[in-house]
């Protein structure tokens, strides 16, 4: 919904070299991408053609975790006692700490965390990754039994075909 709502940006940081992704046909590519997340989403939801577009979802994923999140590492957010720990994410806890205490001082910290730690995002590839073997699975496994509608969809047409023999 971020790429759609704020499509004219997501236009310019897919094109730009300087501070964006520097792909080609930016506006095509962003037009692709917002597609695929939007109609993906709602496919897989329903789990209607779920093999089928799992392969876009898989480009757009791979697009992310390489044009995107690969130089930050493997943390989504930094971490610097998890595994993969980069120079990166072990700076991120002397901003961390400053953050908090200035919170503390000039802010509402108690409501600032009343929902959960504060933290401090990496933007590496951890998350992208996690939903690559998703979908990976998702090709091989389809999108189960009972509660997709692929599954009714086979069972309604082999009933037909089963009728016609």
């Amino acid at each position: 919904m971020n790429k759609l709502n704020a499509f004219d940006s997501t236009v310019a940081w897919f094109g730009n070299t300087e501070w964006g992704l520097g792909l080609p046909l930016p506006w095509l590519m962003a037009f692709l991408a917002t597609a695929t997340e939007l109609v993906g989403a709602v496919l897989l939801v329903l789990g209607l053609f779920t093999r089928l577009i799992s392969i876009p979802l898989i480009i757009t994923m791979l697009v992310a975790i390489f044009a995107v999140h690969w130089s930050n590492g493997w943390q989504a957010i930094a971490d610097a006692s998890a595994p993969f720990a980069n120079e990166q994410v072990l700076a991120a806890t002397d901003k961390l700490a400053r953050a908090r205490d200035i919170l503390q001082t000039h802010g509402n910290y108690e409501w600032l965390t009343g929902s959960g730690k504060f933290v401090i995002l990496n933007n590496g590839i951890e998350f992208a990754a996690t939903y690559l073997i998703m979908l990976l699975a998702l090709i091989g496994l389809g999108g189960g039994k009972y509660h997709s509608l692929d599954y009714w969809l086979r069972k309604k047409l082999e009933q037909k075909t089963t009728q016609k023999n």
